[in-house]
């Protein structure tokens, strides 16, 4: 049961929903605690196959609730201060390590830590009003923090990256497309729908070979080497391929029948 988070369940699929739509889902000390909570537990969660992030009412989440904060994010000492910057940033490091595939439906405001939700979740779909920013340069601080400094340039070359955290302009959903910063541009209305369907579209492949597959994405983005990627690939084939799944993969492509994959 969470305050901040609503949290459906639909077969593997599970959507987790900012519910903080009064404030554009602006992440309170409450919903910081609470999201930490959601991804500590994806590690050891079987059921969950994939996961929807999305946020509730006009945005997607519009970065730390300064008006609870008082402008102020620490009691005021160094020590309290990094406790409550590792409590925000380790969401996006909770994000990367899950092993479920996290889908990001973003419409509206993506602001702050908003925007590195959304750029540590595993693809991006956005919906036509969505405008997103680093806006931490906006308000006094670097605009590197919560993991932006690490996605951005990695989705979209360093000199978009460079553009948008020094200046702290917002990007619209027309140039995310462009950039590759999201993978495709909805209607707001279609958004949900569209996110269902590339879930959809993962889920049917084996539960092994999307967590493997995530794993090796995320090893091979900073890998020293092609060696190294290859060798990670070649554990990863050699692996899934002694599952029950594998067998039922090829018997169901060779009788042209959609896959029944039970391992977990």
């Amino acid at each position: 049961m969470y305050e901040t988070l609503r949290v459906e369940r639909d077969g593997n699929l599970t959507h987790l929903i900012l519910n903080r739509p009064d404030s554009l889902n602006a992440m309170s000390r409450t919903l910081i605690r609470e999201l930490g909570d959601f991804f500590h537990a994806l590690h050891d969660d079987r059921d969950t196959r994939v996961v929807i992030l999305r946020g509730a009412g006009r945005a997607f989440c519009a970065g730390l609730d300064l008006k609870e904060q008082g402008g102020d994010v620490s009691d005021g000492s160094i020590q309290g201060g990094l406790r409550g910057q590792r409590q925000v940033s380790e969401l996006v490091m909770l994000m990367r390590r899950a092993p479920q595939p996290i889908i990001a439906a973003v419409h509206g405001a993506a602001c702050g830590g908003g925007f590195a939700l959304a750029l540590a979740a595993d693809v991006r779909i956005a919906g036509e009003s969505a405008r997103m920013n680093a806006a931490f340069i906006r308000i006094g601080l670097s605009a590197c923090d919560v993991g932006v400094s690490y996605f951005l340039p990695r989705l979209v070359g360093a000199s978009i990256a460079s553009e948008l955290l020094l200046t702290g302009n917002f990007i619209d959903a027309a140039r995310a497309e462009r950039t590759g910063l999201v993978s495709r541009v909805v209607p707001d209305a279609e958004l949900d729908a569209a996110a269902r369907a590339m879930a959809d579209d993962m889920l049917r492949n084996s539960p092994l070979g999307l967590r493997l597959t995530k794993e090796c994405l995320k090893l091979s983005i900073d890998a020293p080497s092609l060696e190294a990627a290859v060798a990670m690939e070649d554990r990863n084939q050699i692996l899934a391929a002694q599952t029950a799944d594998f067998r039922e993969g090829v018997v169901a492509f060779l009788q042209k029948r959609p896959a029944k994959y039970g391992d977990r």
